[in-house]
């Protein structure tokens, strides 16, 4: 149960046999309710089917809150199962630190994870910022029946790390935000860290943990030789507007850095002599130690890391096994960023640095104008992308290669900071692409995934705002489970579902 539903960060449930084509429009589909919550709703719902709490079965979904919340609602009458509070004793929730993004104050912005089999009954692993007089970042383990804390946690965040260019950096929790999602993959939890809008000193953390005593286990700074060090460039931060590190079969991580150093001088293994890697698809190797095991950087990444244009406003999928055109099997993956570019690279050889031009899978160029500060998601052979003040694109594969113009398009052009969608389906029937617009009100939009023209619902349709969301809320995408959708607001999730 994690961002995205999977760890290739596809966003597709293929398991959903309610909600359909035929039954979703404003005649028969719309708000059934609204879980109200103490504070912004800023990270992706999570939800269980079947959980048994206090001795009766309920389906339950799972918020978290910028007030330092977390939340269980029954997802079927909007009772409150439990709620708990991060905040250790006389803390306060910590400010926005001169920064407009996450605002008005901080608490949980990154999306949990949910580990059922985990303990006595199922644990959910989540990321608090608090303040004491000064900040602090824990790791928590939540009992998902009761919230109480597991494992011995929390943990508090703060390890140290040496760079291959002679630099000790020590975590400063005040400096740092957990925006993207926490990943879990071989029972080590990831969390990645940037920055309060790019407020120096800052650099690229990627800090592991055991699932099973929340200790760390290993670290990695992708930028540790930034500002700071006496360099004027800080970075880079791991942002991807709330998406998450991606995981595969044999446990490697992936991720896009945002702007920062990156030394074009390379090593005998053609990496960057120094150890910094802003603006690159990373393939991180967790074998014992965490490493970079591969990389891709643009040739022209000092130019976009200056110009503040860089991969790091967008997030990664992995794609499924892709047969090309001589019958190989190619093991891919998409990000995009700020240039308006989509990039395809080969997770066997990801294409590294050259200075004379991108040696990778695939590029398309301008495909995606406006930029992109979301995540795709993958259903059924086609890549759906939401760029800012753009329509939601649709991409399609064949010799794992992708078609160059989008095969459709939805009528509604998306404003900041573009859409980022999910998926529900019945295996490979009944395809609905899921997209919220961040509007006032916000907007949630229903289109047919074979064609995106095609609309089905929105939540605007209905008669006097029976379907309303209020004011819109960044980097939401939304939860589809058992027939319902559920929708991050600035003050709760918002149910949808067939109407009675």
């Amino acid at each position: 149960m994690t961002y995205k539903n999977d760890l290739a960060r596809t966003g597709q449930n293929l398991t959903e046999t309610t909600l359909t084509v035929a039954n979703v429009n404003a005649a028969g589909f719309g708000k059934l309710r609204f879980l109200a919550t103490d504070g912004k709703v800023d990270a992706q719902p999570l939800y269980l089917a079947g959980l048994t709490i206090a001795g009766t079965a309920h389906n339950v979904v799972f918020v978290a809150t910028e007030h330092d919340s977390v939340y269980a609602f029954d997802a079927d009458d909007g009772s409150t199962l439990w709620q708990v509070s991060l905040l250790g004793p006389g803390e306060a929730l910590s400010g926005p630190h001169g920064c407009n993004q996450v605002v008005p104050v901080i608490g949980i912005t990154a999306t949990p994870v949910i580990d059922r089999s985990a303990g006595a009954h199922g644990v959910l692993y989540v990321v608090a910022m608090s303040n004491a007089g000064s900040d602090h970042q824990r790791l928590h383990a939540l009992d998902v029946t009761t919230g109480a804390e597991l494992s011995g946690g929390p943990t508090e965040i703060k390890p140290h790390y040496a760079s291959p260019g002679g630099a000790t950096r020590t975590f400063d929790s005040g400096q740092y935000e957990e925006r993207a999602a926490l990943l879990l993959s071989g029972g080590t939890l990831y969390t990645t860290w940037t920055s309060h809008c790019d407020h120096s000193p800052y650099t690229g953390w990627i800090i592991a943990y055991s699932q099973a005593n929340l200790a760390q286990t290993a670290v990695l700074n992708v930028g540790p030789n930034g500002a700071g060090n006496g360099l004027a460039s800080a970075g880079p931060g791991i942002w991807m507007s709330g998406g998450g590190p991606a995981a595969d079969a044999a446990g490697n991580i992936y991720l896009l850095t945002g702007n920062g150093p990156f030394e074009t001088t390379l090593d005998t293994h053609g990496f960057p002599s120094r150890g910094d890697y802003g603006n690159s698809f990373l393939k991180l190797s967790s074998a014992g130690t965490l490493a970079v095991a591969d990389y891709f950087t643009m040739f022209n990444e000092r130019d976009e890391s200056d110009a503040d244009a860089d991969l790091g406003s967008g997030g990664i999928v992995l794609l499924p096994d892709l047969t090309d055109a001589d019958g190989t099997v190619r093991h891919l993956a998409v990000g995009a960023g700020k240039d308006g570019n989509m990039y395809v690279v080969n997770r066997d050889a990801m294409g590294g640095f050259s200075p004379d031009g991108n040696h990778i899978w695939q590029e398309l160029p301008g495909a995606l104008h406006g930029g992109i500060w979301s995540t795709p998601a993958w259903f059924n052979g086609t890549l759906y992308y939401g760029p800012v003040g753009a329509q939601l694109l649709a991409f399609t594969a064949a010799g794992a290669r992708f078609s160059s113009v989008a095969a459709s398009h939805s009528a509604t052009a998306f404003g900041y900071p573009g859409t980022s969608p999910a998926i529900s389906a019945n295996g490979t029937t009944n395809g609905i692409v899921w997209a919220h617009q961040n509007s006032n009100p916000a907007v949630l939009h229903a289109y047919e995934a074979a064609n995106l023209a095609h609309e089905l619902y929105n939540s605007a349709q209905a008669a006097g705002g029976r379907d309303q969301l209020g004011p819109g809320n960044k980097f939401i995408t939304p939860t589809i489970a058992d027939g319902k959708v559920f929708v991050g607001t600035q003050s709760g999730v918002a149910v949808f579902g067939l109407l009675k």
